[in-house]
């Protein structure tokens, strides 16, 4: 099995799974009850959050756990937005975000807020100078990703960040899902008040996930209940999922230390690869982009039907994002890189992890290459 599809979702490591059966069986108690096998509970969750605050250089209470991304996304988006409307109902975002970012700020002008959806460029970035235009008095939050989950496009967040820090009543969001343990992102440099992580995205355990909130920003909570995680996110801990999750992190910083290079050099070799293909055409930008992410576009071939067939072969990739892969109609994110329907409507998706090899780049190119033969034949 070749498995090119991390973005989507990464195999959690061994030692995590080891972690989350342990804690699962051994650590069962309810963090909040008052007796011993509660509090031990309790202890290893304070335990995680303290290892996660380190490797984020961020302090211990400004830590928060939730099921993943899109819960992330929308405690800081949606808890933002009604914490501080009395100071105004602007938020400022870009047109190729992630759908828990788009369809949270969809929903919230339904509810009388307004939403400025930021252009990109042809490589995917937003203009810092078409963001200081769109800021308004009455703007209270900047939502944007660090990394794109199509295309890989790496946002200048630290000079964003960095602009935004005059603005002591904006609050800057960042989505980090894809970024977190590939492209280094200091959150206290940049001057960012809330990120979300997702752990299946470093090889942790689906249903896990970080919100860090900054000291002194409040956030209207959207589950309502008893007082975990400081109320901003009401209901019995996932014990399992955090231990794990911390462990994920811990080993997946570690791994970008070393062989982060290699991740580079894999990447590079496949898109020169793709790039001597006839008809292959490399949406992902060279510069500004992350070390794991290329999209390429087949023009005139369906990309389920491709994604379908390299599945044949136990080759794994996607066509977009896994919360959008299964729609037929074009990618919103190339769409608004200014790629028209040929290109934007016929894109494939290749993400690595550091657990994948050279061997799997040799052999994923044979298996492409005669695939995109067949293909070719019978399109005549």
């Amino acid at each position: 099995m070749i498995y090119f599809d991390n973005s989507a979702t990464t195999r959690p490591y061994k030692e995590v799974v080891e972690t989350f059966q342990e804690v699962t069986t051994n650590y069962f108690g309810n963090p909040s009850s008052i007796h011993s096998l509660g509090q031990q509970a309790e202890k290893l969750i304070q335990k995680s959050r303290q290892i996660v605050a380190d490797i984020l250089n961020v302090r211990d209470e400004e830590v928060f756990f939730t099921s993943g991304g899109t819960e992330g996304n929308n405690i800081a988006i949606k808890g933002c937005a009604l914490q501080y409307k009395s100071r105004g109902n602007h938020i400022i975002t870009s047109k190729t975000e992630h759908a828990s970012v788009i369809e949270t700020c969809k929903q919230l002008e339904n509810f009388g807020f307004d939403v400025t959806y930021l252009d990109v460029n042809n490589e995917g970035q937003v203009s810092i100078e078409d963001l200081k235009n769109s800021i308004k008095d009455s703007t209270i939050l900047v939502s944007l990703m660090h990394v794109n989950n199509e295309v890989g496009t790496v946002q200048p967040i630290m000079e964003i960040g960095n602009y935004l820090n005059q603005f002591p009543k904006i609050i800057f969001h960042v989505d980090n899902v894809q970024g977190i343990g590939k492209v280094p992102l200091n959150l206290r440099k940049a001057n960012i008040d809330l990120c979300t992580l997702s752990g299946h995205k470093f090889h942790g355990i689906k249903g896990s996930g970080v919100l860090f909130v900054k000291n002194g920003i409040k956030l209207e909570p959207l589950i309502t209940g008893g007082m975990q995680e400081g109320k901003i996110r009401s209901g019995t801990e996932n014990v399992a999922g955090i231990v794990s999750l911390a462990k994920a992190l811990r080993v997946s910083n570690e791994k970008y230390t070393l062989h982060v290079e290699q991740l580079q050099e894999m990447k590079n070799e496949l898109v020169k690869y793709l790039s001597s293909c006839e008809d292959v055409i490399i949406n992902t930008p060279i510069m500004n982009s992350a070390p794991h992410i290329i999209n390429f576009s087949l023009p005139g071939i369906k990309p389920e039907a491709f994604v379908h067939e390299l599945g044949k072969n136990k080759v794994y990739v996607s066509t977009r994002s896994a919360c959008s892969s299964k729609k037929a109609d074009v990618s919103h994110v190339l769409s608004s890189m200014g790629f028209d329907k040929t290109i934007s409507g016929s894109s494939i998706r290749i993400s690595l992890s550091y657990g994948n090899s050279y061997e799997e780049i040799i052999k994923f190119k044979e298996i492409f290459n005669n695939s995109l033969k067949q293909f070719k034949q019978l399109m005549r």
